[in-house]
């Protein structure tokens, strides 16, 4: 199995930039599809991004399309998301997760698609 471990979350003001980090260790992280999801306070986890594990197929909600860019760096067993033009409606606390299937065009964006889930980090927008 794969333990995952986020940071870089923080404060930021509408219209700034953060990078999530997430820090895969156990097994090969390159074997597993990735994603990320957030959770705001009273609403349910929602799919930010997916990427394959060869990092060559991404897909990203709506609401993060343009402005959020997921990666990864399999040699670093590390999973990126890069956050542009921040608003204040993507405070949330973000998750990095992993799937054991790879990734998958049906299923990609599914809560439950994910084996493995780090603990989140908080990323807060000020208006």
């Amino acid at each position: 199995q794969v333990q995952l471990v986020e940071s870089g979350g923080g404060l930021v003001q509408a219209g700034g930039s953060l990078r999530l980090s997430c820090a895969a260790s156990g097994r090969t992280f390159s074997t597993y599809g990735a994603g990320w999801f957030r959770q705001a306070p009273g609403k349910e986890r929602e799919f930010v991004a997916a990427i394959s594990r060869s990092g060559g197929i991404t897909s990203y909600a709506d609401s993060v399309k343009g402005r959020f860019t997921i990666s990864r760096d399999n040699a670093k067993n590390t999973l990126y998301l890069q956050m542009n033009s921040l608003k204040p409606e993507d405070t949330a606390v973000y998750y990095c997760a992993a799937n054991k299937a790879g990734y998958n065009n049906v299923y990609y964006s599914m809560v439950q698609y994910y084996d493995y889930w780090g603990q989140g980090t908080q990323v807060t927008v000020s208006s």
